[in-house]
């Protein structure tokens, strides 16, 4: 059956974030592994999995103006070929020191940070806004399903053929990915071969064309309310989501007492509910707008139950001693947090429709911060004090601050034209 070339583009951009996410979160369960193998304590660990961050954080910005400018097909592909050569090659910068080996995890973040602002820019192209919050569910669903995946893999390939295969495997998918974005998409919907003039129609009566858009106009974006209610937001929700991936599995292993083994099938648990309610509230927040709610409203209050729901289990979760009590507090605020996707993250082509990709790598650049400083801080406050329930509750604290702020600040209407 064939679908229509814009559900292409939503299906073929999930799938390059759920590759993101299988190379991404499997260090945080082969480290284990890794540091019994090269003698690392919690710091040193912290330290390897945050590197990644700052290579993210570097290319964010230009990454989206590059896909603003040059369309995100191009920039995306290339991006996943970059990370995917550098997750390849992380096993043999382990073995070569530690110095190498983080600067390789830099390498890679940098490949990965084009994802998100190319994906936006390919939207505001494709995507009519009555159906934008549901395409922003899908692609984001590929964080959680990644997510299991790996927790799943990992701990497999680390026991059958040693945690180096991990990476290798992994690495290799994206080439696949890439023959086929190649080959089954184009930058623009006039550009795409064998698109019915219906579904022209359809898109470009609800997008921005490429012609549109103009220089990046940086002083209205850094000025606006409503961009700053987004990087704030966006800052806030990664520092619970980068501290559970990085984190979550060792919390599991040495906090809880589960087996190695068993690790990926019990934190899997969580993002599962999160995959299922990232569609069901992208596509309930489309549903709500095209009923004839405000924007604003419907923002606003998805980032209510997203970030109420997110922050009440991280300051709960760190009391309870039963493994399966703490994987239902964590299962419940992820499906409930995946109401944000009806919220700050599609709220980008609300607000500037436009410069999408430009402004998702200004937002997503703050929210990057976190994955360096949020997990080496939750490193060093394991190391000093053991606390889980600390790490746990100062990312609550992260998350209600970013809630308070959305409310004030944020808006559903275009700001930037």
């Amino acid at each position: 059956m064939n679908i229509a070339y814009r559900q292409r583009v939503v299906l073929l951009s999930f799938l390059a974030v759920f590759i993101c996410y299988i190379d991404r979160v499997n260090i945080s369960v082969a480290i284990i592994k890794m540091a019994d193998t090269l003698q690392w304590d919690r710091t040193t660990q912290g330290f390897v999995m945050s590197s990644f961050f700052v290579g993210y954080l570097l290319l964010q910005i230009v990454g989206g103006s590059l896909a603003d400018r040059f369309g995100g097909k191009v920039v995306l592909g290339v991006g996943v070929l970059a990370w995917s050569l550098f997750t390849v090659l992380t096993p043999f910068a382990a073995f070569a020191g530690l110095s190498v080996l983080i600067l390789t995890r830099i390498l890679m973040g940098m490949g990965e940070a084009v994802t998100f602002p190319s994906i936006y820019t390919m939207y505001s192209t494709w995507v009519p806004a009555s159906e934008r919050s549901r395409a922003v569910g899908r692609a984001n669903s590929g964080i959680p399903t990644g997510t299991v995946f790996a927790l799943i893999t990992t701990p497999y390939i680390a026991e059958a053929w040693g945690w180096e295969w991990a990476f290798y495997l992994f690495g290799a998918v994206g080439l696949v990915w890439y023959v086929a974005w190649h080959r089954l998409v184009s930058a623009y919907p006039r550009q795409q071969q064998g698109i019915s003039e219906a579904e022209l129609r359809l898109i470009e009566s609800g997008t921005t064309p490429d012609e549109a858009r103009g220089p990046t106009p940086w002083a209205k974006l850094l000025r606006c309310k409503a961009v700053w209610a987004i990087i704030i937001a966006h800052f806030c929700n990664n520092w619970s989501l980068y501290v559970l991936l990085s984190w979550l599995p060792t919390f599991i292993n040495q906090g809880l007492g589960v087996d190695y083994h068993a690790v990926g099938w019990v934190t899997m648990i969580p993002h599962v509910a999160s995959f299922i309610f990232l569609n069901v509230a992208g596509a309930l927040a489309d549903r709500m707008i095209r009923a004839g709610r405000d924007v604003t409203f419907v923002r606003k209050l998805f980032q209510t139950i997203g970030f109420g729901s997110i922050a009440t289990a991280l300051m709960v979760v760190g009391y309870v001693e039963s493994v399966w009590a703490a994987i239902t507090i964590m299962t419940i605020g992820n499906a409930l947090g995946a109401f944000v996707t009806g919220g700050f993250s599609v709220n980008h082509m609300d607000v500037a429709p436009k410069y999408a990709g430009t402004l998702m790598g200004i937002t997503n650049t703050a929210g990057t911060i976190p994955g360096i400083i949020g997990v080496s801080v939750s490193g060093m406050i394991l190391s000093a004090t053991g606390s889980w329930t600390l790490v746990f509750q100062v990312a609550a604290g992260v998350t209600l601050f970013g809630l308070v702020s959305y409310l004030l600040l944020a808006s559903g209407e275009r700001q930037i034209e």
